[in-house]
């Protein structure tokens, strides 16, 4: 059931790295087709995304799109290393904060902060200072709420990988890069422990994007 996975995805997205990361810490072998669903190529998208977004996962026939969706899938046909919490209580909150990821981190922290205020720069375009600031004004909100289940030690701990951390870090990376967000971050102990820990993982480490204006050329 392993075999022949296809991940299509684009490799600055945070949604395609917290598939990737998933797929690397399972050990599990894919081909991979990048596709920018803003750029030229997006029209290809269509064919296997109703929405025209990424990541996108075929396994033979079998097509999934959704990243918490692929997360689980992939939780189900690689049980082992096991990347969901056993007590309810922590798998509760892994599930809480893939939830926080997605309905209030990407947002502020992806959308308007990293992207107007690191991406637009690295693309030789001038970002909105009004999308970046608003961002900024919501970021310590979110990460408020991440702090305070971090400091109940279930999930967003040092030396526990879940599908949680996969799919919240790539999220955090990219905030951290933005002017004062890392010093957001290091305000609440028990996320910046965790999000010191993270940035040691082999998974984190090797699906970072190279963030750098020849890369992205």
């Amino acid at each position: 059931m392993t075999e022949g996975l296809r991940l299509t995805g684009y490799r600055f997205s945070v949604y395609t790295r917290s598939v990737r990361m998933v797929l690397a810490a399972k050990g599990l072998g894919y081909d991979y087709a990048e596709c920018d669903p803003f750029g030229e190529g997006s029209g290809a998208l269509s064919r296997l995304h109703p929405f025209g977004r990424v990541p996108v996962l075929e396994a033979g026939a079998f097509r999934l799109w959704e990243t918490q969706a692929i997360l689980d899938y992939l939780e189900g046909i690689a049980p082992e290393p096991r990347l969901v919490p056993e007590a309810p209580e922590a798998r509760a909150q892994m599930r809480q904060v893939m939830g926080i990821a997605d309905s209030y981190a990407y947002g502020p922290l992806v959308r308007q902060a990293f992207s107007h205020g690191v991406f637009a720069a690295l693309e030789g375009a001038s970002g909105d200072d009004a999308a970046l600031a608003e961002g900024l004004a919501e970021a310590p909100r979110v990460l408020d709420a991440l702090e305070e289940i971090a400091a109940e030690d279930l999930v967003l701990r040092p030396g526990a990988l879940d599908l949680a951390s996969c799919h919240l870090w790539p999220m955090l990376d990219y905030f951290a890069m933005v002017p004062g967000g890392a010093e957001m971050i290091a305000a609440r102990p028990a996320l910046a422990a965790w999000c010191d820990w993270m940035e040691t993982c082999d998974v984190a480490q090797e699906t970072r994007p190279n963030l750098t204006r020849e890369a992205m050329a």
